[in-house]
């Protein structure tokens, strides 16, 4: 069983950046795919990025590549996102989530933390 919780969201202005974290408890964290999601209002949920277990291997979608980054700390349990030339159609609800090692399904989820740019 994994937990994960969400922080660092808020309201920024375009151009702006923001840094979520992504807390996680629990056993093997280490050992899991983890992800960024996001979804705005009356849109699908979308991978924004991932990162192996290692960190060595990251994914990011086309819309915010060269603008986010993805890390992760697996002394202190934690996922980043770094996200920098922030634009309002980024606004979304931000989601981490995590990936079993072998599985193709992201099985744990946080509660989501709120992204709002304003132009």
């Amino acid at each position: 069983q994994v937990q994960l919780v969400e922080s660092g969201g808020g309201l920024v202005q375009a151009g702006g950046s923001l840094r979520l974290s992504c807390a996680a408890s629990g056993r093997a964290f280490s050992s899991y795919v983890m992800g960024w999601f996001r979804q705005a209002p009356g849109k699908e949920r979308e991978l924004v990025a991932s990162i192996s277990w290692s960190g060595g291997s990251t994914y990011y979608g086309d819309s915010v590549k060269g603008r986010f980054t993805i890390s992760r700390d697996n002394a202190k349990i934690t996922v980043y996102l770094q996200m920098n030339s922030l634009k309002p159609e980024d606004t979304a609800v931000y989601y981490c989530a995590a990936r079993p090692g072998g599985s193709v399904r992201y099985t744990y989820w946080g509660q989501g933390t709120q992204v709002t740019v304003s132009s």
